[in-house]
């Protein structure tokens, strides 16, 4: 009788989640998801929690497959050596194969009495910390938030329409991803929210007090609440587990999600880089990196020669409170283009997008392999950016 074998997927995000359901193809595969938390946190409405217009929880049961085992811990080590992970709570679960999914999380602002006085809004205990603290504030009371990306948006817009007295200090220049008329709709209806928009170089943070936010031309802005949400870091368990890794943290592999270090361990999601070469942290590439790790195992069970990458982005949605949204569509080669939608309609297409990751990852749940964005074509710019790449500086890659 044949044995079944053990996958481990460390981390029950976006990709650690469509990895393991799409894992349960097959009957000889036992899989074991292994996360901090007992729910799944739904991190692109982190912003709507904090302001209560939602939850930004979605419970294990109506995104993970019924086969799946769910261990609500915290890896601490990976023994790549005996193929183990030890937990927290001081035991330890054996695999054949292990997918690193462990994602992303705030990084280390590095500002003087950020750490002290600022709240992050990465993840969801950060999001608990900073909820007492608002409701604490009067409305009245300023609220500065550092950081001009996808977070830093939606988060002021959403606390502006509650009415809040918010300034968005920015660091350079607003959106740095978006096109300039993707821009110039952002300011519009931040301004119309009454947002207080600071772009350029002196606008860069150098301190954070409990009651102020100091510039970097001298200016010192009253902050009852100061919100963190420039950056992102990586976990380091990999780098603790003796894994190469790039200089971020995220693990180094080839272009199968392959550990450039061990065939056992593939990586998905925020926390790997593909041939030192790693796609923008989002949900966007979780998933389909989520099902294109699970693929990767699938093949090597099966004695197939893995696919490699061929991932393309398409857009980037932002809400601007709950009446409004930007939809800046892209080039696959994530390079945003003139058009988009803005609005309502806007608003409408990014609340689409959020109910269909959660129906994305339940529809994989009810049937494993169903899954398809990871496979559309696509991936022109990243050959381009690998054979630039390799031209300068050969990097391991193993794809058989």
């Amino acid at each position: 009788m044949k044995e079944n074998t053990e996958v481990v997927v460390v981390g029950g995000g976006y990709a650690g989640v469509m990895a393991a359901d799409r894992l349960t193809q097959r009957d000889d595969v036992t899989v074991t998801l292994i996360n901090p938390r007992p729910a799944f946190v739904h991190r692109v409405r982190l912003h709507q929690m904090v302001a209560g217009t939602h939850t930004a929880v979605v419970g294990y049961q109506e995104v993970l497959a019924e086969g799946v085992r769910l261990v609500t811990d915290t890896v601490t080590r990976i023994d790549a050596e005996g193929r183990a992970v030890e937990l927290a709570s001081g035991g330890a679960v054996g695999y054949d194969y292990l997918v690193y999914a462990v994602g992303s999380g705030s990084a280390d602002p590095q500002v003087p009495g950020a750490a002290e006085f600022a709240y992050p809004l990465a993840g969801l205990e950060e999001a608990q910390r900073l909820l007492p603290v608002l409701a604490a504030a009067p409305a009245s009371a300023p609220v500065t938030v550092v950081g001009a990306g996808p977070t830093g948006i939606e988060t002021a817009a959403e606390l502006a329409e509650q009415g809040r007295r918010v300034t968005l200090v920015c660091g350079g220049v607003l959106g740095p991803y978006l096109h300039r008329r993707g821009r110039r709709s952002v300011a519009g209806r931040l301004a119309a929210l009454g947002v207080t928009v600071l772009e350029g170089a002196e606008a860069k943070v150098t301190a954070v007090t409990r009651d102020a936010v100091r510039l970097a031309d001298g200016r010192e802005l009253p902050s009852a609440v100061t919100i963190w949400t420039a950056g992102f870091g990586v976990p380091d368990l990999a780098r603790r587990s003796g894994l190469r890794t790039d200089a971020l943290g995220r693990l180094l592999t080839d272009e199968t999600l392959t550990s450039v270090d061990d065939d056992r361990v593939v990586a998905a999601g925020d926390s790997a880089a593909p041939s030192g070469l790693p796609l923008r942290m989002s949900c966007q590439m979780a998933m389909p990196l989520g099902a294109r790790a699970a693929d990767t195992v699938l093949s090597r069970l099966a004695g197939e020669r893995p696919e490699p990458l061929n991932q393309s982005f398409g857009a980037q949605c932002l809400s601007l409170g709950r009446g409004s949204g930007v939809f800046q569509f892209g080039n696959r080669s994530d390079v945003a283009v003139w058009f988009h939608v803005a609005g309502r309609l806007g608003a409408k297409m990014k609340e689409t997008v959020c109910k269909g990751i959660v129906k994305h990852l339940a529809d994989e749940a009810q049937k494993p392999g169903g899954y398809s964005l990871h496979r559309m074509k696509g991936g022109s710019g990243r050959r381009e950016a690998l054979d630039a790449a390799r031209a300068e500086a050969p990097v391991v890659e193993r794809i058989s």
